[in-house]
């Protein structure tokens, strides 16, 4: 009798290691199977308005001092999720509206919602205002010196991030993967963030 439950609990407990093991297999190596398959396969959005791939992708690093609005540091801020991130030195009405963009975007993901994360990169340090209109948003602000340090990570050729208006993605694993100019509609870079994270799930 005991070695049947031994046997059983055994099992059971190999039944929840394989569980856990898939789990991890699908969280940690499907995104780089996913930028992998976009390099072999030349992924690239059709349409000219579409984004522009990074290449190759971009490993950010940050500060251990980078904090957010909240004073949450930012060693796992790329961490688990899909971000789209814009960078901006003062919030004012462009970027107002790129925010909004972005929060369109995230709800319009449905039942991905989860799985993404909008970050603002910015040197305003009183945000209440845009906490106001987007509570869900992490702004990355702290301090003046990390966050010059991370933006420049953003640059793109002779782009400075602060002034170029574009919008990012950033892969779970925290590599920049893409970005797009300020011209690029809202409904394309919706139909992209779309199309990778249903990649993202691929076995």
């Amino acid at each position: 009798m005991q070695t049947e439950q031994t046997s059983t609990a055994y099992k059971e407990n190999q039944r929840k290691g394989r569980a856990v093991f898939l789990m991890m297999l699908t969280f940690f190596v499907v995104p780089i199977i996913a930028v992998v398959l976009m390099f072999k396969y030349d992924f690239k959005p059709t349409g000219a308005s579409r984004g522009e791939l990074m290449v190759p992708p971009r490993l950010i690093e940050t500060t251990a001092t980078l904090k957010n609005s909240d004073g949450k540091d930012g060693s796992h801020f790329w961490t688990e999720k899909w971000t789209m991130v814009y960078v901006s030195d003062a919030c004012e009405a462009s970027c107002m509206a790129k925010l909004k963009d972005m929060r369109q975007i995230h709800v319009s993901m449905y039942k991905d919602i989860p799985r993404t994360q909008r970050v603002l990169i910015t040197h305003v340090q009183d945000v209440a205002a845009i906490k106001k209109y987007f509570p869900d948003l992490n702004i990355i602000n702290q301090s003046d010196v990390d966050v010059d340090k991370l933006s420049q990570q953003f640059n793109i050729a002779n782009e400075v991030a602060f002034q170029s208006n574009r919008l990012y993605f950033v892969d779970p694993l925290g590599h920049i993967m893409m970005s797009y100019p300020a011209s690029t509609p809202a409904a394309d870079i919706r139909k992209d963030l779309a199309r990778l994270l249903r990649y993202s799930w691929a076995a």
